[in-house]
């Protein structure tokens, strides 16, 4: 890791940072894609896999400005962000419930960009780069944005549906459930009958000796 004696080298070493982020986000979004049932998920997924690739394209457009290499190091945090989620995922049991993890997951994601992209067109901007802080506002405003149509999303229909998955499982529990209920009564009624009918049986023979 470069010296960080300067604002100036902490700029390129996140930036650097956030390249290598995106650069994995375009690896793992396709693959995201593909798991998702909800349409339009699957079709926000794929339009943010657009979206990064422009926003690579223009973290490249930064180094150039800054007449740095164009290169990442490796980012631990969205490796592990990416790791996480897709751990969450493949522990989802049905597709409404996948879907409610895959945005927050995505979300989680979301977030570690703003803040990313915030820091780094903050520090531009107080290093006189305006036109690297613009570049990086704009990519900055995308992740907002991405981020607001999440939770859109969730709040309008792919949250409920993974709620309701689950009432009807406890439901199938509690159907379930009361019909083993009512085999075991049947049982007891049937036993507590036969115990009946032979008690009375005994009686009548002690009585046809009498």
């Amino acid at each position: 890791m470069a010296t960080l004696d300067s604002l100036h080298a902490l700029l390129e070493e996140e930036l650097k940072d956030i390249y290598d982020a995106e650069k994995q986000l375009t690896k793992a979004l396709p693959k995201m894609a593909k798991k998702a049932s909800s349409p339009d998920l699957k079709a926000g997924i794929e339009a943010h896999l657009r979206q990064t690739e422009d926003q690579i394209d223009r973290l490249e457009q930064v180094f150039e400005q800054l007449e740095t290499p164009a290169k990442g190091k490796p980012c631990k945090g969205m490796k592990n962000l990416i790791a996480e989620g897709d751990e969450m995922i493949g522990e989802a049991e049905d597709d409404d419930t996948r879907d409610a993890v895959m945005i927050a997951a995505a979300q989680k994601v979301e977030h570690y960009e703003i803040a990313s992209y915030g820091t780094v067109r903050t520090w531009a901007e107080l290093l006189g780069m305006n036109e690297v802080a613009s570049l990086l506002e704009e990519s900055l405003q995308e992740e907002k944005e991405t981020d607001q149509k999440l939770t859109s999303l969730a709040e309008s229909h792919i949250n409920l549906e993974a709620a309701n998955e689950g009432e009807e499982e406890e439901e199938e529990k509690e159907d379930m459930s009361g019909r083993r209920r009512a085999a075991r009564g049947t049982r007891k009624a049937s036993t507590a009958r036969t115990g009946r009918q032979q008690a009375a049986e005994r009686g009548s023979r002690k009585r046809s000796r009498r």
